[in-house]
């Protein structure tokens, strides 16, 4: 079994709302020297296959089809061998 970390961004050309007042909440903080802040989305999910390049496949596919829009998202990702307890 493989665990997959995925994580989905706005592509750096979209505009970022939610980054943006973050960066303000940050920067009404006192922390001037903060910049360029990107809000994405955090993904973890199991794999049960014994090969390591089929969990990569199957992830790529994943992100692919659902969990990144492929005109306004990037995704990147990796995946670990992992042992549930």
């Amino acid at each position: 079994m493989y665990q997959s970390k995925i994580v989905v961004t706005f592509r750096r050309s979209i505009l970022d709302p939610q980054g943006k007042a973050v960066e303000n909440g940050i920067h009404s903080l006192g922390f001037d020297k903060v910049r360029d802040v990107r809000i994405g989305k955090f993904i973890e999910m199991d794999v049960y296959t014994a090969n390591r390049t089929e969990a990569e496949q199957i992830t790529k596919e994943v992100c692919e089809k659902l969990l990144a829009n492929p005109i306004m998202e990037d995704f990147s990702f990796t995946v670990e061998n992992h042992k549930h307890p």
